[in-house]
């Protein structure tokens, strides 16, 4: 089948010292932040993406991003035994959290609770309020990492992916874990639901792509071996009839969410992707442009148009 897109990449940007592992979204469509090994943590702008400014910089390698809409606030996680809370307006470090001393390898934002979730890397979930800017709970699930969180857009329930290969379903409010999903057969790296909630999906160490029917009891629905290796990062375009995962076979790809099919590879042979792993996708409003980082140290930024009839 040929694919539905051209894709092009637009521009790289660089300037991170070492690997990007992390990308996040800013205020406007047109922005985001970027963050890695370096501890630098930067806002790039796609109408001028020759200049990145940098908006913090903290003491060691950051894994995880998270933008708080209602407070301008950047959360921004990284492996000092704290979460700091940057206020993009006042340009300044509002609080340093304490935490647990362990990696945070992922940040949720709550609206409807006002709380952010982290994963940590000794098996603990955190549950932070942001009116009190403290720590609420902590609950450790497993002797392994939590490396990645999904909150349903609609039901007050949130998932986990582990290390120890488990997807734990949890209640919002208490924590209490509901369901476990198996079938993975590495670390859950990855899970991101439809936008619209009716499915969950996650990517694995074990490089498939696994589809829940969050509608039915989370039911496997569809299991894709999408990626040679590890599957790191799976994003919804925003109009969520797409979406995208990268891996650490250095490939971003390009799928259907309706029918879970792949439309496009984007690759290094082929557009001049990524040399190493590409860890994050961040999916842009601002003319629809795909943003990828890697281990490479660079971010691409992709533009995927409709190809003429």
């Amino acid at each position: 089948m040929a694919s539905p897109f051209q894709v092009q990449k637009i521009t790289t940007l660089t300037g991170h010292r070492d690997c990007v592992y992390t990308l996040e979204r800013a205020p406007e469509p047109q922005k985001f932040f970027s963050a890695g090994a370096d501890g630098m943590v930067v806002q790039w702008d796609l109408t001028n993406p020759e200049h990145g400014e940098l908006v913090a910089r903290v003491s060691s390698s950051v894994y995880a991003l998270k933008y708080v809409p209602e407070k301008e606030w950047l959360l921004i996680g990284h492996n000092h035994n704290s979460l700091e809370v940057l206020d993009l307006r006042a340009k300044g470090i509002v609080k340093t959290i304490p935490l647990p001393p362990a990696a945070i390898f992922d940040i949720q934002y709550s609206w409807s609770t006002q709380q952010a979730f982290l994963a940590l890397g000794d098996g603990s979930l955190v549950a932070v309020d942001l009116e009190k800017l403290a720590v609420q709970k902590v609950k450790r699930f497993s002797e392994k990492s939590i490396r990645t969180i999904a909150l349903h857009p609609q039901k007050p329930e949130l998932a986990l992916g582990l290390s120890d290969h488990r997807i734990l379903m949890l209640d919002l409010e208490t924590l209490d874990v509901k369901q476990t999903l198996e079938g993975h057969t590495g670390s859950v790296f990855t899970l991101a639901y439809t936008p619209a909630g009716d499915y969950l999906l996650s990517g694995s160490r074990d490089a498939h792509l696994r589809v829940w029917e969050a509608v039915n009891q989370y039911q496997e629905h569809a299991s894709v071996i999408a990626h040679l290796f590890t599957l790191n990062h799976i994003a919804f375009s925003p109009n969520g009839r797409l979406f995208a995962t990268c891996s650490m076979d250095k490939s971003v790809k390009v799928w259907d969410a309706q029918t879970f099919k792949l439309l496009k590879v984007i690759d290094k042979a082929r557009h001049a992707g990524h040399g190493t792993s590409v860890n994050k996708l961040f999916w842009s409003a601002h003319w629809n442009q795909l943003v990828s980082c890697s281990d490479d140290r660079s971010i691409a930024v992709w533009a995927l148009t409709l190809k003429e009839i």
